[in-house]
């Protein structure tokens, strides 16, 4: 056969399959990003479901979830859960409160149901909807009547790239802690206050975690957003987003509140505003308090880790009362890194000429106490976004660049904190003693599985 004829031939055989193949890639180059707008559209079926607590965790167990707009009111179904496929022939409805929120992406209608007059100690499945279109059929415990033991798991700020880079974070604490009584936010769950994307994306990290194990969230100053007048103000998803206590000071509502889970007292404080005021009510709440334990948890560090930043303010207003009511532990988030004190806290933050460079590990052992209050203080970060750690001599660990989650264990006179990395490994532990009414705990360190992870040291500049 002549050449020219053969390549004819096989011209016209390779043709179409040439033609498919550059069609093919330019239909795989040319996917379209799916918009924010599609992605997180409210539909009639319940979304962004969240267990949070209004009231007594014995006894009470609060739910809210998300629908579009043509859901006008929203039922929950809940009934004791046993092991058959039966259960849902006993379970009762409770009506839902509803309301619209208008956000940056659409309208839609939040649904908040808090059950009461539950049994103590007991399994419940529930569903949320509205006659038609129903959630799937989650599980949840109330709080024994009794004390026993109990974990949390607490999170420093998520923030930023909640999908792609949080999510590992929250589902790895799950794995670590798959019993925990409830999930606690040192604030900045998100960046932009009232980007109903971002707040998807929280949503979606968290994802049926949400509806099973319940939330302890405060806000950060992430969630504030500005008001006409350039003031700030709390994002308008905040309350629709969660159902939590209201019996702080009037104006912030489900921003500072309390609650009791066994022998633990949880103050949750909002840091961003009217601190005085809320310093009245702090001290009355810790006045009356009966449980053994107190964790207080906001987002401005009363210590911080952050470089060249300092709330000397919050300090003098806040940790007078912490030290005269020997709070036991003291969680929050915004700088970033990670660093948690021993009792031997400074009555002020030392400049960067004090400060020395904490490169040593921790060793084993009981710490000696002084004649501080023995609070112990946290600041952690569980999101991507890092900061330069101020590496303050009295932190006994610190860490850079390194996303974490903590849990903490409660057994009777024992509490132990353990701050873990997002795969896993033990990076900071300790227990605390109760040694009796009045008593400084005794704080005994344990060894981390890891090195401290900082930054190499830039060069001094030279003069």
């Amino acid at each position: 056969m002549r050449k020219d004829l053969w390549l004819a031939v096989a011209w016209t055989f390779l043709l179409p399959y040439l033609t498919c193949c550059a069609h093919d890639g330019e239909e795989a180059h040319g996917v379209q990003a799916v918009k924010p707008a599609a992605l997180y559209a409210p539909t009639a079926m319940p979304d962004r479901v969240i267990l949070t607590w209004n009231g007594d965790p014995r006894t009470t167990q609060a739910v809210t979830w998300r629908t579009s707009v043509e859901v006008v009111s929203g039922i929950a179904e809940i009934v004791a859960a046993d092991a058959t496929p039966y259960f849902p022939e006993k379970a009762t409805q409770v009506a839902a409160v509803s309301e619209a929120l208008k956000t940056d992406l659409s309208t839609a209608h939040y649904h908040s149901v808090n059950f009461k007059d539950l049994q103590p100690g007991t399994r419940y499945a529930y569903r949320v909807g509205d006659g038609t279109n129903w959630s799937e059929w989650f599980q949840f415990s109330t709080a024994s009547a009794s004390p026993e033991p109990f974990s949390f798991v607490y999170f420093g700020d998520a923030q930023n790239n909640l999908r792609s880079m949080w999510s590992r974070v929250i589902r790895e604490a799950y794995r670590d802690a798959p019993k925990a009584a409830f999930l606690l936010h040192a604030g900045d769950l998100i960046n932009t206050a009232e980007s109903d994307a971002e707040w998807g994306e929280w949503f979606g990290a968290g994802g049926w975690l949400n509806a099973m194990v319940p939330n302890v969230p405060v806000p950060g100053n992430h969630e504030q957003a500005k008001r006409e007048d350039g003031r700030r103000r709390l994002s308008h998803h905040w309350r629709p987003s969660f159902t939590l206590p209201e019996q702080g000071p009037a104006g912030l509502e489900e921003s500072c509140y309390t609650f009791t889970y066994h022998d633990l007292r949880v103050i949750c404080l909002n840091s961003n505003e009217r601190q005085d005021e809320q310093a009245v009510w702090l001290e009355e709440v810790l006045a009356n308090n009966q449980a053994s334990w107190v964790v207080c948890a906001f987002h401005h560090p009363i210590y911080s880790t952050g470089k060249d930043r300092d709330n000397a303010a919050l300090r003098a207003i806040w940790k007078p009362i912490f030290d005269r009511y020997q709070v036991d532990l003291v969680l929050t988030g915004h700088d970033h890194t990670y660093g948690r004190t021993g009792f031997d806290v400074p009555e002020h933050m030392p400049t960067e000429a004090e400060s020395i460079v904490g490169t040593q590990n921790v060793p084993t052992g009981v710490q000696a106490v002084d004649k501080k209050a023995g609070t112990v203080y946290v600041v952690s970060v569980s999101g991507p976004k890092m900061y330069n750690n101020s590496r303050h001599e009295f932190m006994r660990r610190l860490a850079e660049d390194t996303q974490l989650y903590q849990v903490i264990h409660i057994d009777g006179a024992k509490l132990r904190f353990e701050a873990r990395t997002a795969i896993g490994q033990l990076y900071d532990a300790f227990e605390l003693h109760q040694q009796g009414p009045g008593q400084v705990n005794k704080l005994i360190e344990i060894a981390p599985e890891v090195p401290q992870h900082l930054r190499p040291l830039e060069p001094a500049a030279k003069n």
